[in-house]
């Protein structure tokens, strides 16, 4: 687990992604013939072969805050970068690219928890104090410990760093003659933009997107067939994609023929890369594995690894075998 430790504590919200691709560059680099970054900062690690065209996608950005005032006495207002769920933001840590650490704070009476009336203390006296650690447009990611207990893992931005470990990991051992694209997409949680381009540029004949999904397995939870420790998740369709009924079956086959455990995943809020993908182009036959993950966008997200590794199982043999 050193490896998704060491992903997870990498901070890189979304349309600051440098410092993630580089780490993952330097962990690619000598198992792919080629590797790149394009216009929009995706990394590119490609695997040549003389068969099918097949792109890997796995987005390596993460949820934030960027700060659109600092007022007099040095709080600091600030918007969403991604889905935030507001009722778990008060008194969380964010942490600047510099360092600078903040708590997030709110107003009295703010019982709809409005981002409006919420702020960021960084501990300044006032505007000029704040302004010599922190500027209009910075982007700061949530502030999270990494941990493995009892088969499960604890950490801030397992999405989707547990889709990129099973892409690299996937990488690192995939022998086939199929020319691999495997794409680390920048922009995920702001709408899906790394992929639209690293797919339009590529023109894959398949296509598989890695990423998480929501469970339904804790108390009260919404009704959903996906379980912790269930296995991968054989994504049906989600909110962007209705995915490829050959993929589709080819990745229940193969779980089926080698023993993996899977199950299906039909995620009624939210979108993957998968998205934007399977309609570049004249249309790209495109599939998803799902990583199931409690506590979705926030500082304390929870995998199991078990399932981790049953998505890199299975995101091998897909690449080898479709």
């Amino acid at each position: 687990m050193e490896l998704l430790k060491k992903l997870t504590a990498c901070d890189a919200p979304s349309g600051n992604e440098e410092k993630i691709t580089e780490l993952i560059r330097a962990e690619v680099e000598g198992y792919a013939d080629e590797i790149y970054t394009d216009a929009l900062g995706n990394l590119v690690a490609r695997k040549k072969g003389s068969g099918k065209r097949v792109m890997l996608a796995a987005h390596c950005d993460e949820i934030g805050v960027v700060v659109t005032f600092i007022d007099e006495k040095g709080f600091l207002r600030f918007s969403d970068v991604g889905g935030l769920y507001l009722r778990n933001l008060i008194n969380r840590k964010v942490r600047f690219e510099n360092g600078t650490i903040g708590v997030i704070g709110t107003e009295e009476e703010n019982e709809k928890r409005a981002m409006s009336k919420m702020y960021i203390d960084i501990g300044a006296a006032s505007r000029e104090e704040a302004e010599k650690l922190v500027s209009i447009g910075d982007m700061a990611a949530f502030v999270g410990d990494f941990y493995v207990q009892n088969g499960r893992v604890i950490s801030k931005a397992l999405d989707n760093r547990a889709g990129c470990y099973v892409l690299i990991e996937t990488l690192k051992n995939v022998k086939s003659d199929n020319d691999l694209y495997f794409v680390f997409t920048t922009q995920e949680e702001v709408g899906l933009r790394g992929a639209r381009t690293a797919a339009y540029a590529i023109k894959p004949e398949y296509a598989l997107s890695v990423d998480i999904t929501d469970t339904g397995d804790t108390p009260k939870a919404p009704k959903m067939a996906v379980r912790l420790g269930e296995g991968a998740a054989v994504k049906v369709m989600d909110y962007s994609v209705i995915t490829s009924r050959e993929v589709r079956e080819s990745l229940v086959s193969l779980a089926k023929d080698n023993g993996i455990k899977y199950q299906l995943e039909i995620m009624t809020d939210g979108g993957t890369d998968a998205g934007v993908i399977h309609f570049t182009g004249e249309g790209v036959k495109t599939g998803g594995i799902s990583i199931p993950t409690r506590y979705i966008h926030s500082p304390s997200e929870m995998i199991s690894v078990d399932d981790l590794n049953a998505c890199v199982q299975l995101a091998k043999l897909f690449a080898e075998n479709i």
